[in-house]
């Protein structure tokens, strides 16, 4: 039987100190970082969504960070081919590490996704219509009727997921759970996944501090710089969390201080989530944010073997 190629997952929620410990590797032996943060694609927005500084990718290769216009989208199934192209295009002595907190991505890539077929363009734009005048709730609740197994996977207000599940439906007449149960091929790579685990109300302060950073770094600025690029709400790239609070201070909305506990409130509802997605994988090697040494070793251990 071929050898499986190593790959190493590093995910926790936001803010745990993730890029720190792939850092952590790449200063060990070779090691290539891929992104799997669905906001971190975003060119626009390389502070708000907390990419690698440039001192960081000077220690090695980072792939998918800042190559997506604010104007596009890229669901799960583009990430795990962008990401295969990444993983087999390292060298030999390199080792792929992903590192991001997108439970989806990582899920797609890892456990393989059903061969759905193409959506015929008339679908996915009629549907794409439907959500900026419906909004996400009332696709969810039609989603409802549905599917409500991947319901229990989603949110009302995922607008994009919930999208996508009825652009699936529409098209193929059988709900995005069905699609998810059938037997995938096996994967081509041997993954190692490894956990930042933090408590959330620990993280709670250190993510109001880092939006504090964020903010001194030129967040503020940084979004205006899009707006005036793409002043659309409905874009893609505006969706994130820290985007839409900015967007709504620089169109006058909300004051800085709103804007700052808002962005504060929707982080750390985001970091719940991840948190409670994360606790439901079985295989995942645990560390705290201050044992990257310790989850060093271990990796390194895990390739001797």
């Amino acid at each position: 039987m071929e050898k499986r190629r190593p790959v190493v997952c590093i995910l926790g929620p936001t803010g745990a100190g993730k890029t720190a410990t792939s850092l952590g590797m790449a200063r060990k032996f070779p090691v290539r970082v891929i992104n799997f943060d669905s906001r971190q694609v975003y060119a626009d927005f390389p502070v708000i969504t907390a990419q690698p500084s440039l001192e960081e990718r000077g220690v090695c290769p980072h792939e998918l960070y800042g190559f997506l216009p604010t104007t596009e989208v890229i669901n799960a199934a583009g990430f795990v081919e962008l990401a295969k192209e990444r993983i087999d295009a390292a060298a030999e002595n390199e080792l792929p590490v992903l590192v991001g907190g997108t439970g989806m991505y990582l899920q797609s890539l890892t456990s393989g996704l059903a061969p759905i077929p193409d959506i015929p363009a008339e679908i996915r734009e009629s549907i794409r219509k439907r959500a900026e005048v419906e909004g996400g709730p009332a696709l969810y609740a039609e989603l409802e009727k549905i599917d409500p197994e991947y319901c229990k996977r989603t949110h009302p207000n995922n607008r994009q997921r919930n999208a996508r599940a009825l652009e699936v439906y529409e098209a193929t007449g059988k709900p995005f759970t069905w699609w998810h149960n059938r037997e995938v091929p096996p994967s081509p790579y041997n993954f190692l996944k490894i956990g930042i685990k933090v408590d959330l109300d620990e993280l709670t302060p250190l993510l109001k501090l880092r939006i504090e950073k964020m903010l001194e770094a030129g967040a503020v600025e940084e979004a205006r710089k899009a707006w005036e690029k793409c002043p659309d709400e409905n874009a893609p790239g505006w969706t994130g969390i820290g985007c839409m609070e900015l967007m709504r201070f620089i169109k006058g909305e909300i004051d800085i201080n709103e804007t700052v506990n808002l962005w504060a409130k929707n982080t750390r509802a985001y970091a719940k989530r991840q948190i409670t997605w994360f606790k439901r994988e079985q295989d995942i090697q645990w560390f705290a944010p201050h044992e990257s040494d310790r989850a060093v070793n271990f990796v390194e251990r895990w390739l001797a073997d």
